[in-house]
């Protein structure tokens, strides 16, 4: 989480006015948050990802990937669809998802959360550690017909 400046603005009289965060900025500020989840191996459906990725091959990396936010005047609706890394449980990381989702957007935009939906749509299970050596790289044994 980015912490908070050490000191706070101070706001005269003369500085009222309104202030309106867009969907856009409140949904990268989430997908920053998000990804720093443990257990979230990446955000967004798989066509979405794929479209990312290319995205990032040529440096523009899209932060809201895979969040969706619907905001009223002062509550936050939020929809996070994403991907776990095996082996971690995957409640818990529903559950520190949310927290992050509420820490982000009462900590750094200033709104209520109403609710954060979260959507596991895939579990990436890396390759096992397999060593030459080790019994899945034997090689076959020749087999003869009699």
């Amino acid at each position: 989480m980015i912490p908070a400046p050490a000191v706070p603005p101070v706001v005269t009289e003369r500085q009222r006015g309104t202030t309106t965060v867009s969907e856009t900025a409140i949904a990268r500020v989430i997908g920053v948050a998000v990804r720093q989840v443990p257990g979230v191996h990446a955000l967004g459906s798989s066509a979405a990802r794929t479209f990312g990725q290319l995205r990032e091959a040529v440096g523009q990396a899209d932060h809201a990937q895979g969040i969706s936010v619907e905001t009223g005047e002062r509550q936050v609706a939020v929809t996070v669809t994403l991907v776990a890394g095996y082996p971690w449980p995957l409640q818990d990381i529903a559950r520190n998802v949310r927290a992050a989702v509420y820490d982000a957007v009462e900590g750094l935009i200033g709104k209520d959360v109403a609710e954060v939906n979260v959507t596991i749509t895939d579990v990436d299970v890396p390759a096992l550690d397999r060593t030459p050596a080790g019994p899945a790289h034997s090689e076959p044994k020749e087999r003869r017909l009699s």
